[in-house]
Formats: C-alpha cells, structure tokens, sequence
C-alpha cells in the first residue's frame, strides 16, 4: 500500500485518506502503559455484596406474601362460580403465575445477596399480611373484590420495605419495581370486571 504524508499506510490504492491503519511502531500506544497505575486487588480482597440482616428480612417479608398471594389465587381459581366465570378463571391463573414467578425471582435473589428464603408453609401462614381467604365457593364479583384486596396487600408490602431495600440495594429495589408495576396492573385488570360506568 503507498504510503501517505503523515507516515502511515493508506487504506485506498492513492492518496491520503482522513481514516488510516496505525503503523504501530510511529504509534503513541506503546508509551501508554508508563503512565498507567493500575488499582488491581489481591483476590482475598474481592468479595460479592451480601446483605444485611434488614435486607433480608424485607425481602423475606416480601417472599412470605407473594407465596400467599400464589397459593390464594389458586384457592379462588378452583372455587370461583357465575356470570364470566372462565374470563376470571383464566386471569386467576395469569395471577397466580406471576405470582409463582415473582416469589421465585425474591428467593432466588435472596440466595444471590447470601440470604436465606424460607418459603415453608409454617413460615407463611405466621409472618404473611394478607388476609385469610375464605373457604368454599364464592361468586365471581366477590372473588374479584377478595382478590384485588390481597394483590393490594401484597403491594403495600412492597412499597413498605422499598426505600429501605433501595438505600442498600438499588439493583434489588429494581425487582420490586417490577414486581409492583405488575401486581398493579393485574389488580386493575382483575378488578375491572367490576366496575359499573
């Protein structure tokens, strides 16, 4: 390749061009690393974040109820009767999966942060906010009012433990972010079928 005025290689078969290959042995680059520190770290000094005993409880706080929230709606899903009953039927399960999937995605974060989940029955029924469902068959407009009333409760538990999970851990604050965006979208869809304009 010719080359060109400022001692490099062109590109083209003639002329300068304004995007060129360096010639390393005229480039600057090698004098780079003399005035380069590096901050490299001994490996004993690396460490994942953990979290703390607050953190944990919060999202353990969170866990118990999204756990509720799963095995409630599938108490209703079983046990709704009436008008638009398969309509309610199919968005129980939308419920409970996001649910499941929610509930999963804390625990698992909870291990990620070296926490521990307890998801165990025991643990639900005595540490859980939301209220008891009732048992036995219930019409599709009281399961949409039962329903809505426990995805809101689970969402004041996450909007209660947020500021204090997002003062330690934005990352973790983002999930519950998500998580209220979805559990709120589903309460206006599910609570939807009764409203009268």
């Amino acid at each position: 390749m010719p080359a060109c005025s400022r001692g490099r290689t062109s590109n083209k078969t003639a002329g300068c061009e304004w995007s060129h290959r360096l010639i390393w042995s005229h480039s600057n680059l090698r004098r780079v690393d003399h005035y380069m520190s590096t901050q490299r770290r001994d490996d004993t000094d690396v460490q994942g974040f953990q979290a703390s005993a607050e953190l944990s409880a919060n999202l353990q706080r969170v866990l118990v109820d999204l756990v509720e929230l799963h095995l409630q709606g599938k108490q209703a899903h079983w046990n709704v009767v009436g008008t638009n009953f398969r309509d309610l039927h199919l968005q129980l399960d939308e419920l409970v999966d996001f649910a499941r999937e929610a509930s999963d995605t804390v625990a698992e974060r909870m291990r990620a942060l070296w926490a521990v989940p307890d998801g165990r029955s025991d643990t639900v029924v005595g540490s859980t906010t939301l209220p008891q469902f009732p048992a036995y068959e219930h019409s599709t407009d009281e399961v949409v009012d039962l329903i809505a009333t426990r995805i809101y409760a689970a969402v004041d538990t996450l909007r209660n433990v947020h500021d204090a999970v997002d003062a330690e851990d934005p990352s973790t604050a983002d999930i519950l972010h998500q998580l209220i965006d979805g559990l709120e979208k589903l309460a206006w869809l599910i609570k939807s079928e009764n409203r009268k304009v």
